[in-house]
Protein backbone atom coordinates (compact mmCIF):
# COMPACT_ATOMS: atom_id res chain seq x y z
CA UNK A 1 0.00 0.00 0.00
CA UNK A 2 2.81 2.50 0.55
CA UNK A 3 4.45 1.44 -2.02
CA UNK A 4 2.14 2.44 -4.29
CA UNK A 5 1.05 5.68 -2.76
CA UNK A 6 4.89 6.38 -3.12
CA UNK A 7 4.85 5.63 -6.79
CA UNK A 8 1.41 7.12 -7.28
CA UNK A 9 2.76 10.68 -6.04
CA UNK A 10 5.94 10.38 -8.08
CA UNK A 11 3.71 9.68 -11.22
CA UNK A 12 1.92 13.38 -10.20
CA UNK A 13 5.38 15.04 -9.40
CA UNK A 14 6.47 13.62 -13.02
CA UNK A 15 3.21 14.34 -14.83
CA UNK A 16 2.45 18.28 -13.11
CA UNK A 17 5.91 19.68 -14.89
CA UNK A 18 4.32 18.47 -18.13
CA UNK A 19 1.41 21.35 -17.15
CA UNK A 20 4.11 24.38 -16.43
CA UNK A 21 5.20 24.85 -19.79
CA UNK A 22 4.81 27.58 -21.58
CA UNK A 23 2.76 27.40 -24.86
CA UNK A 24 4.22 27.18 -27.84
CA UNK A 25 1.86 28.06 -29.87
CA UNK A 26 1.54 31.63 -29.15
CA UNK A 27 4.10 34.07 -30.69
CA UNK A 28 6.95 34.89 -28.82
CA UNK A 29 9.23 38.19 -29.99
CA UNK A 30 12.44 39.29 -28.16
CA UNK A 31 15.02 42.17 -28.06
CA UNK A 32 17.82 41.26 -29.19
CA UNK A 33 21.19 43.47 -28.57
CA UNK A 34 23.95 43.18 -30.97
CA UNK A 35 27.19 44.44 -28.68
CA UNK A 36 28.90 44.80 -31.52
CA UNK A 37 26.99 47.71 -33.10
CA UNK A 38 24.97 48.59 -29.92
CA UNK A 39 21.90 48.40 -31.32
CA UNK A 40 18.99 46.49 -30.80
CA UNK A 41 16.43 44.53 -32.92
CA UNK A 42 13.16 42.81 -32.69
CA UNK A 43 13.71 38.70 -33.45
CA UNK A 44 11.17 36.07 -33.18
CA UNK A 45 13.08 33.14 -32.13
CA UNK A 46 15.99 33.40 -29.26
CA UNK A 47 19.88 34.24 -30.41
CA UNK A 48 21.74 31.15 -30.06
CA UNK A 49 24.27 30.83 -27.67
CA UNK A 50 27.06 30.19 -29.54
CA UNK A 51 27.00 33.70 -31.14
CA UNK A 52 28.99 35.59 -28.41
CA UNK A 53 28.47 39.13 -30.00
CA UNK A 54 24.57 39.23 -29.57
CA UNK A 55 22.51 38.75 -26.51
CA UNK A 56 18.62 39.52 -25.66
CA UNK A 57 18.59 42.89 -24.16
CA UNK A 58 15.60 41.70 -21.94
CA UNK A 59 14.24 38.87 -19.96
CA UNK A 60 10.54 39.87 -21.17
CA UNK A 61 8.37 37.94 -23.87
CA UNK A 62 6.72 40.06 -26.03
CA UNK A 63 3.00 38.94 -27.55
CA UNK A 64 3.27 41.08 -30.58
CA UNK A 65 6.03 42.68 -32.57
CA UNK A 66 5.06 45.97 -31.85
CA UNK A 67 5.32 45.62 -28.19
CA UNK A 68 8.82 44.94 -29.03
CA UNK A 69 9.19 47.82 -30.71
CA UNK A 70 8.02 50.19 -28.69
CA UNK A 71 10.05 48.78 -25.31
CA UNK A 72 12.97 49.18 -27.64
CA UNK A 73 12.69 52.43 -27.09
CA UNK A 74 12.46 52.12 -23.12
CA UNK A 75 15.22 49.83 -22.13
CA UNK A 76 18.12 50.85 -21.29
CA UNK A 77 21.06 48.78 -23.18
CA UNK A 78 19.27 49.64 -26.12
CA UNK A 79 19.73 53.63 -25.54
CA UNK A 80 23.29 54.16 -24.59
Amino acid sequence: MKRSLLCFGFLMILGGSGLAQMDRTAPAFYVVLNALTKSCTVADKLPRTDTPNITVASDTIYKSRAEAETAIKTLKPCNP
